[in-house]
């Protein structure tokens, strides 16, 4: 919790609480925290940003909103490292010739 607590609304604690992991997310505020991550990966994309922790300065220069925007809506856990890493993992197994499955669960018919 912040320091002045005592003077937040309860839609400000409920945010607040979000983004420290407190609590869990309902459906609409992961909604928009999607939302602002998108934008703000777009942002860290159209400015050739890979790892926004690393170039912490630059990304908060050439995105300035959307890193508000990311931040005030999404938890702390998310980062874009974890993102590139996993486009980047794909991108290497298809260039391995490795092919999409789909896996559907459910009886057999």
């Amino acid at each position: 919790m912040g320091l002045f607590s005592f003077t937040q609304s309860a839609d400000q604690k409920r945010a607040e609480e979000v983004r420290t992991g407190a609590v869990a997310p309902s459906r609409s505020e992961r909604a928009k925290c999607w939302e602002s991550r998108d934008k703000y990966f777009a942002c860290l994309d159209r400015a050739n940003i890979i790892d926004a922790l690393k170039d912490d300065k630059e990304a908060a220069r050439a995105c300035k909103a959307e890193t508000a925007d990311f931040e005030r809506d999404c938890a702390t856990q998310w980062y874009r490292v974890a993102n590139h890493q996993k486009e980047q993992r794909l991108k290497q197994l298809q260039a391995e010739g490795a092919r999409a499955m789909s896996i559907e669960t459910g009886p057999q018919k």
